[in-house]
């Protein structure tokens, strides 16, 4: 996702969803989780299924002061919860290290500290993106045995990106899922699916406008929507082991050629290949764009910038599906927390996790910073549906999210995705081309090349 912040919305994706106060800072965000890109090849190769370890998993088993590892707070959302529970825990206080608020810094960082086996970092904020690599790593405490979590009251899609190899390693603090703004003023009804987004390009042409725009820029933005592309239309990137490429089938090439011929067409202009998640922001609260995929920030800020000029005139929807009544699949973006297997003091850091799982703090960190909770329940709390009326569309993107490819290799396949994707979205590969060379890179990078 870019830069992410958090809580994200990515994970990046990991990381990204939200409010005023804290989103008007975040100039690229998250969901845009980070491209933890080239950087961490070295990091990633040579995962172990098992997640080892297990001689330090098994110490450091009781209680005392930990710390909290994140990235920037810029929300100013954490350190509150944080005063909250020191407040009632005086013997077991939370101290919250702050990272930067860029996403491939924040992994680095996590990774060499792990390397280091830092005890320090006791519990740390992970992008959806980054689980699968810490936990074959053997870098987390699986949340099984005495560390069981209980994921009941959590949204499903969040669960599933906290679980490597059938196992659960961390816990989910906040999520995210793409939405379709559009100009309800020129579209009172939303497109449900791609060809009926396209067809409603001709209004935008009729009213001198740009028609769609998501994240297409060279970044991780651009593996999101790619993913959500290739999702939507039937395919995938990985097959369900993770130890496949995907992407040579009709499905993953239907996927790709909507936005190829959406850019050669112009019904997606040529400069959204700059396009991280604010360039969209603005052109649509300018008013040139009549529908933009992005994160649920922008409800926040198309309502209450002062150079907004859609605050009234737009509305919201799940992203456009592929004609069978289904609505899109979004990338799912959020954070979870991970409990690391170098804490002297696990016990406290899974107490921990948990309060920040709670209903007291996620309804906070939504109310107080926009975050998209983690607990289903909240999406359905008509107090809150009313202060955030994205709500419900939000619970059915989430719901229907796929996560970014799970995999130890995350890095090497994103810039895979990213380069080959790219070419083709500005005309220097045909569909095809991209698609094949994305198969070879994405496979090389899976089996642990480089």
């Amino acid at each position: 996702m870019g830069n992410r912040s958090f809580p994200p919305a990515l994970d990046e994706e990991e990381n990204a969803v939200f409010g005023k106060s804290s989103l008007s800072r975040r100039v690229t965000l998250p969901v845009a989780l980070a491209a933890t890109g080239v950087l961490f090849l070295g990091a990633c190769g040579g995962g172990n299924d098992s997640g080892g370890n297990s001689d330090a998993a098994k110490s450091g088993n009781d209680t005392g002061p930990i710390t909290y590892v994140q990235g920037k707070d810029n929300s100013n959302i954490v350190q509150p919860a944080i005063d909250k529970w020191n407040a009632a825990h005086p013997d077991e206080k939370v101290t919250l290290k702050e990272q930067t608020d860029q996403a491939d810094q924040q992994h680095d960082d996590l990774v060499q500290n792990f390397q280091a086996k830092n005890a320090d970092y006791d519990i740390v904020s992970v992008d959806n993106i980054w689980t699968s690599e810490f936990a074959a790593k053997g870098w987390l405490v699986p949340l099984e045995g005495d560390y069981a979590l209980d994921t009941s009251a959590l949204l499903p899609a969040t669960v599933n990106a906290a679980t490597y190899n059938k196992k659960v390693y961390v816990g989910p603090t906040s999520s995210d899922g793409g939405l379709l703004y559009y100009r309800k003023d020129l579209v009172p009804t939303p497109p449900t699916s791609w060809d009926e987004l396209m067809a409603d390009c001709s209004i935008a042409k009729q009213n001198n406008m740009d028609c769609y725009a998501g994240q297409y820029a060279q970044y991780e933005g651009l593996t999101v929507n790619i993913a959500e592309a290739i999702n939507t239309a039937g395919g995938s990137v990985l097959s369900e082991d993770g130890k496949t490429a995907t992407l040579d089938t009709p499905e993953a090439k239907a996927g790709l050629d909507r936005l190829v011929k959406a850019f050669q067409n112009g019904d997606i202009p040529k400069q959204a290949t700059t396009y991280q998640e604010e360039q969209g922001r603005q052109s649509f609260e300018d008013g040139k764009l009549l529908f933009l995929r992005n994160w649920p920030y922008v409800y926040s800020l198309a309502k209450t910038d002062g150079s907004s000029t859609v605050k009234d005139t737009f509305g919201v929807a799940a992203l456009p599906g592929n004609g069978d009544g289904k609505p899109g699949a979004s990338s799912l973006g959020g954070h979870a927390a991970g409990i690391s297997v170098y804490s002297d003091h696990k016990k406290t850091a899974f107490e921990f996790l948990k309060f920040l799982e709670s209903e007291e703090i996620q309804k906070d960190w939504l109310t107080q910073g926009s975050a998209a909770p983690v607990l289903s329940s909240l999406y359905d709390d008509p107090a809150l549906v009313q202060q955030f009326p994205y709500l419900p569309t939000l619970k059915t993107s989430i719901e229907n999210a796929v996560p970014r490819p799970v995999t130890p290799f995350y890095p090497a396949v994103t810039k895979a995705i990213q380069d080959n994707a790219f070419s083709a979205l500005s005309g220097s590969k045909s569909t095809d081309a991209a698609l094949s060379d994305m198969q070879k890179s994405v496979q090389n990078a899976i089996s642990g090349g480089q």
